[in-house]
């Protein structure tokens, strides 16, 4: 029988929490509920859940330094829980290493959907192989880069990258589409979806990580064009 997935919710608010506890207890999900930064914390290695559902405003420790301190070890999914819907408060959370986020009061189907996508982004293939196989199914691969959609993997110089689920399908869309300029509402279009439309700040943050792990090569780069977006730049050969 097949192990259920374990869901932490961090949440001051007990009936928020024990709510969305039986939403996702319904949808056969384990979860566990805490009502603070530091028992999060405590309880995040202990626990080891596949995903996080923390809230922004809780006593003592907030959400943002709760979400700080797992992203120093773990890649765990977070999806932030807030009633702030400040373009500023989303794009912290992305910064920091949210991989989505939810402002209250939130629909419980929608919430059960956006836990199930996160879920199905991140887990990969649990066991890396140290000589990985040539790259099957759906990728694009230029000198020193293989991102590969079907299993979320990025091969850089011959390492294997981590990157959250969003972050590793901008890579991907863009080197997809080699040379071609989209505009930063483009990207969000095809990459967030229509939930985030005007949050354009949300593309920058995730090309300045990308930057982060990904340099420029001889061959290639992720470049900015000024005053209209961001492009995957195929340089042309020195004769």
């Amino acid at each position: 029988m097949k192990a259920k997935q374990k869901i932490l919710i961090v949440d001051d608010d007990v009936n928020i929490a024990e709510l969305i506890s039986l939403y996702l207890t319904k949808e056969c999900f384990d979860t566990l509920i805490v009502h603070d930064g530091e028992d999060a914390i405590k309880q995040f290695h202990d626990y080891q859940p596949d995903l996080v559902l923390l809230d922004l405003m809780l006593p003592g420790i907030d959400g943002y330094e709760v979400c700080r301190q797992i992203r120093r070890t773990s890649k765990t999914p977070i999806i932030m829980l807030s009633a702030k819907g400040e373009v500023f408060d989303k794009v912290l959370g992305l910064e920091l290493g949210a991989d989505d986020y939810v402002i209250k009061p939130f629909d419980s189907k929608e919430l059960v959907a956006r836990v199930r996508a996160v879920l199905r982004r991140f887990h990969t293939v649990a066991v890396e192989d140290p000589s990985p196989p040539a790259p099957s199914g759906e990728y694009v691969s230029y000198p020193d880069l293989t991102i590969n959609l079907t299993n979320y993997s990025v091969q850089y110089y011959g390492e294997n990258i981590e990157m959250p689920p969003k972050e590793l399908e901008l890579l991907y869309f863009l080197a997809s589409n080699p040379n071609q300029v989209f505009t930063r509402e483009q990207l969000l279009d095809h990459i967030w979806g229509y939930e985030y439309f005007g949050d354009t700040r949300t593309v920058d943050v995730h090309i300045k990580r990308l930057r982060e792990k990904i340099k420029d090569h001889a061959s290639w780069s992720l470049s900015t064009v000024w005053g209209i977006g961001y492009k995957f730049e195929i340089k042309a050969k020195k004769r």
